[in-house]
């Protein structure tokens, strides 16, 4: 992939968050994700690159745009997988919550698992705890693993997961080990983010979650040294024979390399609403201020970057 890729992408990240941030504690989410869309989509016809979206806002008939197989760029450049999250967290954007993001990871083409629109059990980590997990292991196990990687206490320990019916009995097995819990009310791709930076003050995310977003916090784990390990959850038999068609073995433990293959891949996010790693979007009179993050798996790198936008002079968000 060119090098220039990851400062293109983030104003793709950057137009979804200013576009979506409007509707901030409007109590409306189809509205801000289809602000965040419509902007997204049209940054990305600007970047000179070949891209297919592999994950995105669903299938063809299901979603107007960015869909999985359709078409994105200039149609010259390096030929890219796409996966995108316009609004990472819309109902956290009605509710005017934390940690909305709109994210965007590519990698070569063939190098990111088109994970189906269904759950899949997780685990994440930073890089001090990367090798040290085992989804398949009991999570006390993986508790002590991950205190004695990052030279902490159990009881130092917090766990991420999110807070949901489903997730009660192991909520329950982490209080009787005596973690600290931090519950998140969505948004599992900056809970999984957040393991890898310390001032986050989250060390390890678990439980269920969507897989396509399991594919965009890989891409973000990879670039950062991370690890994550998922297991594919269906809960019918149409997501069970979804799977059997697209040759993908529920009973197999996908590593960070089966979620995200190759030596490089981007990643880039905006902050739409504050979080504990990015600041939303500001708006005063016709400029608007955004903070995001972009890195990439090859080189290692990872940039912040604080953006101000002149909404008058860039009025669609797309300069051409």
């Amino acid at each position: 992939m060119e090098r220039s890729l990851s400062i293109e992408v983030i104003r793709v990240t950057e137009a979804a968050a200013i576009a979506s941030a409007r509707w901030m504690g409007r109590g409306v989410k189809d509205e801000a994700d289809d602000a965040a869309t419509t902007a997204m989509r049209d940054v990305f016809d600007t970047i000179p690159m070949r891209g297919t979206v592999v994950i995105g806002e669903g299938e063809m008939d299901e979603a107007p745009m960015l869909y999985i197989g359709e078409k994105l760029g200039s149609r010259e450049g390096p030929e890219v997988d796409i996966a995108v999250d316009p609004l990472e967290g819309t109902s956290i954007v009605a509710a005017g919550g934390s940690n909305a993001l709109a994210v965007v990871a590519i990698a070569d083409k063939g190098n990111l698992l088109h994970a189906p629109d269904m759950y899949m059990n997780k685990i994440a980590v930073g890089p001090e705890a990367a090798g040290k997990i085992n989804i398949e292991a009991p999570i006390l196990e993986n508790i002590r693993a991950v205190a004695k990687a990052k030279q902490k206490e159990i009881e130092d320990v917090v766990v991420t997961i999110l807070d949901r019916p489903r997730h009660s009995h192991i909520i329950e097995e982490l209080r009787r080990i005596g973690v600290r819990i931090k519950l998140i009310d969505n948004g599992d791709v900056a809970g999984a983010i957040n393991t890898a930076f310390d001032h986050t003050g989250v060390d390890m995310l678990i439980g269920e979650g969507g897989a396509p977003e399991g594919v965009l916090a890989a891409v973000a784990l990879k670039c950062l040294g991370g690890d994550m390990q998922g297991k594919l959850v269906p809960k019918n038999r149409e997501e069970f024979e979804r799977c059997f068609k697209m040759g993908l073995d529920i009973e197999s433990v996908l590593t960070l390399n089966d979620l995200v293959s190759g030596d490089d891949a981007i990643f880039a996010a905006t902050g739409v609403t504050d979080g504990e790693l990015l600041k939303g979007v500001q708006y005063k009179g016709d400029i608007a201020t955004t903070q995001s993050i972009v890195m990439r798996a090859k080189s290692g790198t990872v940039r912040f970057v604080d953006g101000q936008h002149s909404l008058m002079k860039k009025p669609n968000l797309v300069m051409g």
